[in-house]
């Protein structure tokens, strides 16, 4: 899974490889999420099972990680859209800080098959339900997000060996950038090499997330390569939702 706190995979980052969700619980985590084109799946069912709508979370999506990464509190009503590509539509509210929590499947279908749908998404604290087609498993098949708040707002990836040779460091390279985030902000983009944060050196990408985690809520200087040009970047890393007083600095 392409996370937005997290790493991306060692390809291009003009490819999206397949993500998965791997929500921490502690205030320092960082991650979300988000990001990526996962396929919404129909688990095996017995006879009974298949005709018995049920909700189908996302791993790691628990209600604890959802109520501490929400970027606000649960709406009353979730707003509720007729969808049109799975993948599509996710990775379209990726880009908007949206993450899936969770698919809803009704293999009866009929009058109520809608009225369930929103009445997960009520009970699950989902920010939009998406709706689609019937497919030859489900008569309905629902999709929940929530709006998630993102401390970095960018993917990233550790370098190739042939880019550390032609940087002569190593780092990571940002991917995706989600626009309202602090990454957005401090203008990174797409294909920005970062070689320092805070003046050290970073060494892949692994280091460079615990650094993001270590300083949720500071403002800190990342040393960026950008087409052969060495610059640093004032980001001002957000605050989970728990850590209420970094929140409002």
């Amino acid at each position: 899974m392409w996370r937005y706190y997290h790493p991306m995979s060692a390809r291009s980052s003009t490819q999206i490889p397949h993500w998965r969700n791997r929500a921490r619980a502690a205030a320092g985590l960082l991650l979300i999420l988000l990001a990526g084109c996962a396929q919404l799946r129909v688990a095996p069912q017995g006879p009974a099972e298949a005709i018995k709508p049920h909700f189908d979370a996302v791993p790691g999506q628990d209600a604890a990680t959802i109520a501490k990464l929400r970027a606000a509190p649960a709406p009353v009503e979730p707003e509720v859209s007729q969808g049109t590509t799975t993948a599509g539509d996710e990775q379209a509210l990726i880009g908007r800080g949206y993450v899936r929590i969770g698919n809803g499947y009704d293999a009866a279908g009929g009058s109520r098959a809608r009225e369930w749908a929103i009445e997960q998404g009520r009970s699950v604290g989902a920010d939009k339900v998406l709706l689609y087609e019937p497919t030859p498993e489900n008569a309905l098949v629902a999709a929940y997000f929530v709006h998630y708040r993102l401390p970095f707002g960018a993917r990233f990836r550790s370098l190739t060996a042939d880019e550390e040779r032609t940087l002569g460091a190593g780092g990571v390279q940002i991917g995706e950038v989600v626009r309202g985030t602090p990454a957005a902000d401090a203008n990174l983009q797409t294909g920005d090499f970062v070689l320092k944060f805070n003046g050290k050196a970073i060494a892949n990408r692994a280091e460079f997330q615990q650094l993001l985690s270590d300083n949720v809520g500071k403002r800190v200087t990342l040393t960026i390569n950008r087409g052969g040009v060495t610059m640093d970047r004032l980001v001002r890393l957000g605050a989970l939702a728990a850590s209420s007083t970094e929140a409002h600095k």
